[in-house]
């Protein structure tokens, strides 16, 4: 069983993982390769001059795999409450974590499947989001969100900075304890 599951390898759900699997926990990400970012032209993204969309999803992954982050290319399908946590039926194969992220952008059919609870969304073009408290939980204890879904605006920098958030969040939660991740220049 995984500890985290993030549904979404856009700039949240990358951004997330990266947060997870380098505080130790055993992470999953699924990337059904939809995310609107890879059809992105990135100028205002802190750190890159510029950068197309398909390679800053690319570096996200790449750095979450660095850290130890599996990326399963797939679908997900559904989500159901099991002992300990959740199962996720993707159409690569069945998995478990003990804790979900979905980070899923601007789509909310599987959210709405699972019985998250939603809301009309704030930005422009964006109907539906997640009803979330200020940590990132939803309804369902174990199921978090972040990102587009979350109701963040769309920038890359900052859906990035929220899957940023809830990560830190949820790890805290895991750990009992806050959690900060400083990495220091080796000189």
């Amino acid at each position: 069983m995984y500890d985290v599951a993030i549904v979404g390898a856009g700039p949240a759900g990358a951004s997330a993982a990266i947060f997870t699997a380098k505080a130790g926990k055993k992470t999953v990400v699924f990337d059904n390769n939809l995310s609107v970012t890879r059809r992105a032209w990135i100028e205002n993204h802190y750190g890159a001059m510029d950068i197309t969309g398909p390679d800053l999803v690319d570096t996200g992954k790449k750095q979450a795999e660095k850290h130890g982050a599996e990326i399963v290319t797939a679908g997900v399908e559904n989500i159901v409450s099991i002992d300990g946590g959740f199962q996720i039926s993707t159409d690569n194969g069945t998995y478990e974590a003990k804790h979900v992220i979905i980070a899923t952008g601007m789509y909310t059919d599987l959210a709405e499947k699972i019985g998250l609870h939603t809301k009309p969304g704030t930005e422009p073009r964006i109907k539906t989001i997640l009803d979330l408290d200020a940590a990132g939980k939803t309804n369902i204890p174990g199921i978090w969100g972040a990102g587009t879904i979350a109701g963040v605006s769309m920038h890359t920098i900052i859906t990035a900075g929220d899957g940023a958030k809830v990560a830190i969040n949820l790890i805290s939660e895991m750990n009992g304890a806050r959690y900060v991740d400083h990495d220091v220049l080796k000189q």
